[in-house]
């Protein structure tokens, strides 16, 4: 063997090495990034893999991973579907549940959410209170009336009566959450970083394409 063979044949044993470290390092670990639920749960969606994230628009690590998750939308698998589910582990989180599927009703969740978690978070502004929501969506520029008329809505209630029936289903204790293909759990807890968590669910999301 030459020189230059020898140096051919490191070349290729340093990348293959390099190759099985990253993958070995990228590994996500059931009961550390992610659990598989006792009870699976049917999904909607049987086309698709289904990715749901339950959420509570006052949670601090629901703020966090929320623009991490808007970006990851943005280059969304084709085969994959996704729906954001307001989470109701207390009776006050009913609100909230109320705000999001009343935008989501009036076709204005894609620009309000972000509003909604800032005037929260960074404002400090108690949405939760139906006087100061009433007012603050009035000054997005939102028909005041109309909201009030969805957010009070016989359609509204059954969804989040729904809402509360899944994050009993799913049998949930905090939020973020998320859940691929009503199988695999991963939460915000579970990642040291909102990008952490984005790369568990990419993992499981192959998991589950694989299966």
């Amino acid at each position: 063997m030459n020189r230059y063979q020898f140096l051919a044949v490191m070349f290729l044993v340093s990348t293959f090495g390099f190759i099985n470290i990253t993958s070995a390092q990228t590994d996500i670990v059931e009961g550390k990034d992610y659990i598989v639920l006792a009870k699976p749960q049917p999904t909607e969606d049987s086309a698709n893999i289904e990715v749901l994230e339950f959420f509570w628009y006052g949670c601090p690590h629901c703020y966090s991973l929320h623009p991490h998750l808007k970006t990851w939308l943005m280059n969304i698998p084709g085969d994959v579907s996704f729906r954001y589910v307001p989470a109701i582990l207390r009776a006050n989180w009913a609100t909230a549940a109320k705000i999001y599927y009343a935008i989501e009703a009036m076709a204005q969740a894609d620009t309000l959410n972000d509003k909604i978690y800032d005037a929260i978070h960074r404002d400090k502004i108690d949405l939760h209170n139906e006087s100061v929501l009433f007012d603050w969506i009035e000054k997005q520029g939102i028909d005041r009336k109309k909201f009030e008329s969805a957010y009070n809505s016989f359609t509204v209630q059954n969804q989040v009566a729904k809402s509360t029936q899944m994050t009993r289903q799913y049998q949930l204790n905090g939020v973020p959450a998320l859940i691929i293909n009503g199988k695999y759990l991963t939460s915000g807890g579970m990642g040291a970083t909102p990008q952490d968590t984005i790369k568990t669910l990419e993992r499981l999301i192959e998991k589950a394409r694989t299966e």
